[in-house]
């Protein structure tokens, strides 16, 4: 899934991913991927960490990495737990909406039945 409408949650799923585990950019990167967030640019997913960070959700600190220079790994606040969890009955009732708009759209588009409304 792709598009302004995924990269304007970035923020809750970060916090989310961060919560899991904390992680540097590019493994929470990766892990927005698997999520079902691909193609997040770096970039991007950088600016808002920072912005997150600006915001006291997250703290980070260099990390040693043994295989290459150190990394920014980032750990959710006690102010960024209440971010995400504030978060999570406005994205249920988004995923309520989302699936009563794909519903209805299921029942107006049966076999035969957009034929005459559209021209």
């Amino acid at each position: 899934m792709e598009g302004n409408e995924i990269r304007s949650l970035l923020h809750p799923f970060l916090l989310l991913l961060i919560y899991e585990r904390p992680g540097h950019g590019y493994d929470l990167i990766e892990r927005l991927a698997r999520m079902g967030v691909p193609g997040v640019e770096p970039g991007h997913a950088y600016r808002v960490l920072r912005s997150l960070e600006r915001a006291r959700l997250l703290r980070s600190a260099w990390e040693p990495s043994g295989t290459g220079p150190a990394r920014r790994r980032y750990e959710l606040t006690a102010e960024g737990m209440a971010d995400l969890e504030s978060w999570v009955p406005r994205m249920g009732a988004f995923a309520e909406l989302l699936g009563s708009c794909v519903e209805r759209w299921t029942t107006a588009s049966g076999p035969g039945r957009l034929a005459g409304r559209v021209r």
